[in-house]
């Protein structure tokens, strides 16, 4: 499932944090952030490799997916059942996950047991056996789900809207596969994508807890060391081809699922604050948003509406999404359009902007309550390109924004006339136009 973790990690520091991240590099050339806490005897490590699912070949669409989901059910001399009873003794934990941009790896581990924590980590990355059961057992597993998606109207809206946008890009299609080409991947493929994907030239990663820098140097090296150097080459970037308009997707229910958006602005774009703002104001995840206020608070139109910016590696989106009653859709279509319109035309409040800031700088959408957290902000910062100091700058950033600033990303960013609305259900009274 796609998520828009750089919007989040963007504003998730605290704006008083004093977190001391250190720039770790390991013998062997391997990069690091890490921020030391030795008040408990554990650490938590967060690692990604860029690429992601955006790696499978043409042809074998789902094969990263598939062999994330494969990496810890056997490696080496263990299966996976060995390998599951091998983790427990430690008292370790680690999973795998895989998206359009990333494969990441998290792992946790008492202080007393890192280093064989860390061997079976590495035997997990370097050895993984792909055993046939686990991988007829995973693919059912796989294929289950994507049945399960097919059913689901929500997942269909966002799908459809991904195809029409995007095509032939990977972006274009679901990351998971689908049926037949999930039925036909081979154990060989698996290992190809394994090889192409955990490569050290495109890895990034974050550490927290009871470990310093000497130690995760030295951790690293021994971890990462001896995966390939390189990997396959990443895609192009994507055209977005998604014009205006509406396309209702008949799906018998008597509620419709919406998705709706236009194209976005890039995490490194300097406007990306800015940009940032605006969207919390018109539609993110507060009451009082914009969206929220006219179409569910004043209409009862739909429970709950969110927009949310969505940088991705080849491609930027601003993307909404909504459930409603079938005889609520259109209404409620024509209530955002017009609320786009009306920023474009009428721009920020000062209050407005003032609350905003407020909000941003004074709360907290991600907790710095743990190790593992703080190691999840720690790497998805790197990979998203921020600045080490960043945690010390970003209020200053909020602060700095101007009602002139916030009038030249409405007019750069907002365009009502591109919205695209995919509409899952039998909406009343609405048909598919261009």
């Amino acid at each position: 499932m796609r998520f828009v973790f750089a919007a989040l990690v963007a504003f998730a520091l605290p704006a008083q944090a004093e977190i001391p991240i250190q720039a770790v590099t390991s013998p062997g050339g391997i990069k690091a952030w890490l921020v030391e806490d030795h008040g408990i005897p554990f650490t938590a490590l967060e690692i990604l490799f860029r690429g992601g699912t955006s790696l499978d070949p043409v042809d074998q669409r789902g094969v990263v997916n598939l062999m994330t989901a494969l990496i810890e059910e056997g490696a080496g001399d263990l299966d996976a059942q060995g390998f599951a009873e091998a983790r427990d003794a430690l008292a370790a934990q680690f999973s795998f996950s895989a998206n359009d941009d990333s494969i990441g790896v998290s792992a946790q581990f008492l202080t007393e047991n890192q280093a064989e924590a860390t061997d079976l980590l590495h035997l997990a990355l370097t050895q993984p056996r792909f055993d046939a059961d686990a991988v007829e057992r995973v693919r059912g597993q796989v294929i289950s789900n994507i049945q399960s998606n097919a059913k689901d109207p929500a997942t269909i809206a966002q799908r459809r809207f991904d195809m029409m946008a995007f095509g032939k890009h990977p972006y274009g299609s679901a990351d998971s596969g689908t049926e037949q080409s999930v039925a036909g991947l081979s154990r060989a493929d698996i290992v190809a994508a394994n090889k192409a994907s955990l490569v050290r030239d495109r890895v990034y990663v974050a550490a927290a807890g009871d470990i310093d820098a000497e130690k995760l140097g030295i951790l690293l090296d021994k971890l990462l060391g001896d995966l390939p150097a390189t990997g396959a080459a990443l895609p192009p970037d994507a055209v977005y081809a998604l014009k205006g308009g509406v396309t209702v997707v008949d799906f018998p229910s008597p509620q419709s699922s919406v998705v709706f958006g236009q194209q976005g602005i890039k995490r490194d774009d300097p406007d990306f604050i800015p940009a940032y703002m605006l969207n919390e104001i018109l539609g993110g995840g507060r009451f009082s948003a914009r969206l929220m206020t006219e179409v569910r608070d004043k209409r009862g139109l739909t429970y709950g509406i969110g927009t949310y910016l969505w940088p991705m590696d080849h491609a930027e989106l601003m993307l909404g999404q909504f459930s409603s009653a079938n005889a609520n859709v259109a209404p409620a279509i024509g209530l955002i359009k017009q609320e786009w319109a009306d920023v474009v035309k009428d721009g920020v409040t000062a209050d407005e902007l003032a609350a905003i800031k407020t909000y941003l700088t004074g709360s907290y959408p991600l907790r710095f309550d743990g190790n593992s957290r703080i190691a999840g902000i720690l790497v998805g910062m790197q990979i998203e390109g921020l600045p080490i100091d960043y945690a010390k700058t970003r209020n200053e950033k909020i602060e700095a924004v101007t009602l002139d600033d916030m009038a030249k990303i409405v007019k750069r960013l907002l365009k009502p006339d591109d919205l695209h609305f995919v509409v899952v259900g039998q909406p009343d009274g609405l048909t598919t136009t261009p």
